[in-house]
């Protein structure tokens, strides 16, 4: 008896994803032991800011990994994927800070610890629905290690590390120029400023000399000027030399300022001669240490004028701006004004143009860190997929400058040093001190740690350090990082130099950098253009396994992601398909069946069976070596072809027939299909968790396979992945199936381009068959009657020309299909044309399109490579329907 094992008619992935997720988490499907035989592999999450949900970005790089987990689990080894949180100070601030301006109030009505508390049960809200987001994507997380950056464990590694650096010099703080933002009210490193082009003006003062003549200089922004200090020259300059060690006048202010000579400035550049304020620009900053020029503040943290700036004390910076440049004018001073194209910094995180002030900060001195984690991708300990990441890598970590680490804000890992006003002691330690030496009452440093301080221990402090845990001994290094392009500088490098620091060993052996998602027409996503895809409503829609399996086709190494509405329904469709083969498979297993049966004797079993055990079998070797290169977009191609076209419309059409059969040929039958159907599921796993565990739970297993840690129940995600089956090579299988295919192709293409009604059957007739060609035909010829819907087929040396048969050319043989009576000529001819017409619009739209040099500069890659497949296609069918109509017309 069959047909009792029965599924759903479609796949629910609303009921079922969650069903499963709980049931893997429950049973510790996802848990590493470090006690275990298993060779150990090993990953950190990159960890999602605490600032709200997760995006299309977090969603690929959440993917990619687990794909690669779930196979290295499959494959036999120990694998902890670690997860967890970043606390992520100056964005979640920012987020609890806006919430409280909504309220009316702000982080200082508050205080502080009312407002650390706040931020607390914001991170705690926010906590829970990106865990339970990862939990919808099928994250196979080891939830029992799950970290945050302000666990007191990874608080303590956060001190361990600066007193250690701050001991050996490498941690210091002094009063040097910072990137500041007068909206977060804190300093920023460097690669925390977006530096983006736009219009601005080019302001050209004349500085008046003793004598009565003029320097004239070059500023974008004249409000600075009130705290110049001196003009610089390069001493080499004929046109300025004799000006050296003389004064000139600042304009408004009235204040003498010396002309120095400095190699700094390019004689080349404007007028050769530039303003220098050392507190507000960078440059000016190392002149005036050179030469020991007083900075002038005239811009304060709040981003107003100072009383530094005299008359314009209190005025925003931007304001002040045209007042001074109105004065300027005023006074004859301002030479002319040019529209100016140049870069301006901005925040990060809200925006706001950054203003350079010279300010009091904890810097860590990069250099003796940099040149370890420079030699250790150059010696080869860890590699970066793609490759060309290195290169970057590289230019960026020569160029390092000095990291400035301290945040005034409130929320993160306070600075570990407390100050002394009695006796001006700096006093650094791990826990807080009693009190001074000198008997004075100590206060912390108000400031709190860069985030990218802590993460960058994340590695190697989420596993226990400064301990020597069993977790650290067996998982660190890591095997592999996943992770986005956009933090490279900001998180890797940073690991790179605190793993290599204070473990000797690199975090990780490779680096895998994933692509940028945009949207169908190659552009990237944002609010306001409002393309921005989210990924928790694509996964109600579509379902995890759809969105992971697109996400997955589309990541090729080095090529951004081009996210269309087609791929995913595509891909939805797919999953569907594999719901109704697996249907198929069920409804044809005996009710008595509670094993799998092992494969018989390959001598014993039909052509189509072994062909596809060899392509199962050449299936799971492709699959591993693409998946071993990265490859995800190779491998997710050869399922979904394999599963697709070869399996589903190939090989379970032709198995009908011997399902149908009694005895050992079903018996056999059904060993096959049962093998081939559980290695597809087991292949496709990591890609597709959910669905593949609910039909592989519905299948006749062996004893002992997939087992759960504690062995009380089974999962596909402990079963073994798939190997490449040396027994079950048969090229002779593939030479017979590809000649079945050509043919049975051949007489289906005739039939849709002619609209021969799919109940209607053919006479074949084969002329110029060779021995071997008509061997194989004649002895799979009920498999060519019943795919190809023919009444009859047969053979010919030769057959006569008739303008009512078609005939067609597959290898050396002519297929002759009669069709009088059966197509109707004049209305197939009409609709030829009428398409051909259509066509013609088409092919003069898109060649017009691509002809444009214009679009070809402006259009996103991905919109051209989308024109010239659609023209590729347009003229195919060109080709098509101009044969067509060649044979309806004979």
């Amino acid at each position: 008896m069959t047909g009792m094992r029965e599924l759903a008619k479609g796949f629910e992935h609303a009921t079922v994803d969650p069903k499963w997720y709980a049931f893997w988490e429950s049973t510790g499907a996802f848990q590493a032991d470090p006690s275990s035989a298993r060779p150990p592999f090993s990953m950190v999450l990159p960890p999602p800011n605490v600032t709200g949900v997760l995006h299309i970005g977090h969603a690929l790089n959440q993917t990619l990994p687990d794909i690669v987990c779930r196979w290295k689990r499959m494959l036999g080894y120990d694998v902890l994927w670690l997860p967890g949180t970043d606390h992520a100070g100056i964005a979640t601030q920012n987020v609890v800070e806006k919430q409280l301006a909504a309220e009316g109030t702000d982080r200082h009505e508050l205080g502080r610890e009312a407002f650390e508390a706040r931020v607390w049960e914001w991170s705690r809200h926010s906590h829970g629905t990106i865990t339970n987001q990862m939990r919808t994507l099928g994250s196979s997380v080891d939830w029992s290690r799950e970290r945050f950056t302000l666990d007191e464990e990874l608080s303590r590694a956060v001190r361990r590390v600066f007193v250690t650096l701050y001991r050996e010099g490498l941690i210091y703080r002094g009063k040097y120029i910072v990137n500041w933002c007068t909206r977060c009210r804190t300093a920023l490193s460097d690669l925390e400023v977006v530096h983006t082009e736009q219009a601005g003006k080019l302001y050209h003062i004349r500085y008046v000399t003793r004598d009565g003549g003029a320097v004239t200089v070059a500023t974008t922004r004249p409000e600075t000027m009130l705290g110049d200090t001196a003009v610089a020259v390069h001493p080499d300059d004929d046109r300025y030399r004799h000006l050296v060690g003389q004064t000139v006048r600042l304009p408004i202010v009235g204040r003498e300022l010396p002309v120095i000579g400095d190699t700094f400035v390019d004689q080349a550049f404007g007028t050769g001669a530039v303003k220098v304020t050392p507190a507000h620009d960078p440059n000016d900053f190392e002149i005036g240490q050179r030469h020991d020029l007083s900075q002038v503040v005239v811009i304060g943290e709040d981003g107003r004028m100072t009383d530094e700036a005299g008359p314009y004390a209190g005025q925003d910076r931007f304001a002040a701006r045209r007042a001074v440049v109105e004065q300027l004018d005023a006074d004859g001073l301002l030479e002319r004004v040019e529209e100016h194209r140049h870069a301006v910094g901005r925040c990060s995180r809200c925006d706001t143009v950054v203003e350079p002030l010279v300010s009091t900060q904890w810097f860590v001195r990069i250099a003796p860190l940099a040149e370890p984690a420079i030699a250790a991708v150059k010696d080869g300990r860890t590699r970066f997929v793609p490759g060309n990441w290195a290169r970057t890598y590289f230019e960026w970590m020569t160029n390092i400058h000095d990291w400035c680490i301290s945040r005034q804000l409130w929320w993160g890992h306070r600075v570990p040093a407390w100050y002394c006003d009695q006796c001006d002691q700096v006093t650094v330690e791990e826990e807080a001190p009693v009190g001074c030496a000198c008997g004075g009452t100590l206060r912390q440093d108000t400031d709190v740690l860069d985030t990218w301080f802590s993460s960058g221990l994340w590695p190697f402090s989420t596993m226990g350090w400064p301990e020597q845990t069993a977790d650290l001994a067996r998982y660190y290094p890591t095997t592999v990082l996943i992770t986005g392009l956009d933090i490279i500088f900001f998180w890797v490098a940073r690991m790179m130099m605190m793993g290599l620091k204070f473990t000797g060993e690199v975090p990780f052996k490779t680096i895998y950098i994933t692509s940028l998602v945009r949207d169908a027409h190659g552009h990237k996503m944002s609010k306001s253009k409002g393309n921005v895809v989210n990924p928790l409503e694509l996964m109600e829609e579509i379902g995890a396994d759809a969105s992971r399996f697109t996400l997955a086709a589309l990541a090729s190494p080095g090529m951004d992601i081009s996210l269309s509405e087609g791929r995913l329904r595509g891909y939805r469709q797919f999953v569907n398909k594999i719901w109704n083969v697996s249907r198929f498979v069920l409804m044809n297993l005996p009710d008595t069946l509670t094993e799998r049966p092992e494969v018989p004797a390959r001598e014993s079993l039909d052509t189509i069976h072994r062909w596809i055990l060899h392509g199962v079998s050449r299936l799971a070797g492709e699959v591993t070596r693409a998946l071993e290169d990265y490859r995800f977009d190779v491998a997710a191609d050869r399922l979904y072809h394999f599963v697709w076209h070869e399996y589903a419309d190939w090989y379970i059409e032709l198995v009908k027939s011997h399902l149908e059969a009694e005895g050992v040929e079903r018996d056999r039958a059904i060993a096959v299909l049962l093998t081939v159907h559980d290695q597809v599921l087991r292949l496709l796993h990591p890609f597709m968790p959910f669905v593949t565990e609910e039909l592989w739970q519905t299948l006749p297993q062996r004893l002992g396979e997939g087992l759960t840690p504690d062995g009380q129940a089974r999962t596909i995600t402990r079963a073994a992945y798939p190997a490449e089956q040396p027994a079950w090579r048969d090229d002779a299988a593939v030479t017979v199936l590809e000649l079945l295919q050509e043919v049975t192709t051949t007489v289906r293409t005739v039939r849709a381009e002619l609209g021969v009604p799919p109940s209607r059957k053919l006479t074949l007739v084969i002329e110029g068959a060779g021995a071997a060609d008509r061997e194989v035909l004649e002895a799979h010829a009920e498999y060519l009657r019943r795919l190809a819907r023919l009444e009859s087929f047969g053979f010919a040396a030769s057959v006569e020309r008739d303008p009512d048969t078609v005939r067609r050319v597959v290898g050396d043989m002519r297929l002759h299909l009669p069709l009088a009576g059966i197509v109707d000529r004049s209305a197939e001819t009409a609709r030829a044309e009428r398409e051909l017409g259509k066509l013609a619009k088409q092919l003069a739209s898109l060649n017009g399109k691509l002809g444009n040099p214009k679009f070809r500069e402006r259009a996103a890659p991905a919109v051209v490579a989308e024109a010239e497949a659609q023209l590729e296609v347009a003229q195919r069918r060109r080709e098509q329907l101009e044969r067509m109509l060649a044979e309806l017309t004979t």
